[in-house]
């Protein structure tokens, strides 16, 4: 299951690592609709990336520290510094060739 962000847990879970966040929002249907990928995500790189989403209504530190202006928009960060970025929806290979890419695996 995806890892649940928060304003108060952010600095600590996303600063080492490859992170991949998803902004979000209940009301947001691009959001409700890549939220499956995201999940799928979060199992397949379990034990190599955290994967994550982050209430905007709820943490709006975080999403005015990254300027987060649409969603969804899903941040890559490596070592708490942004690599890559998506805004709106994406498809799951998309967003694993940018999470590759993050960790370096050669993709044949």
């Amino acid at each position: 299951m995806a890892f649940e962000f928060t304003d108060s847990n952010f600095k600590e879970k996303a600063s080492e690592g490859v992170v991949l966040v998803d902004f979000w929002a209940t009301w947001c249907g691009p959001c409700r609709a890549i939220a499956p990928t995201v999940e799928e995500l979060s199992i397949d790189y379990k034990d190599k990336a955290v994967i994550g989403k982050l209430d905007v209504d709820h943490n709006p530190e975080v999403a005015m520290k990254y300027g987060i202006r649409s969603i969804p928009t899903l941040l890559f960060l490596k070592d708490g510094q942004v690599v890559d970025q998506v805004i709106g929806v994406a498809t799951k290979q998309a967003l694993a060739a940018k999470l590759d890419a993050a960790l370096g695996t050669v993709v044949a």
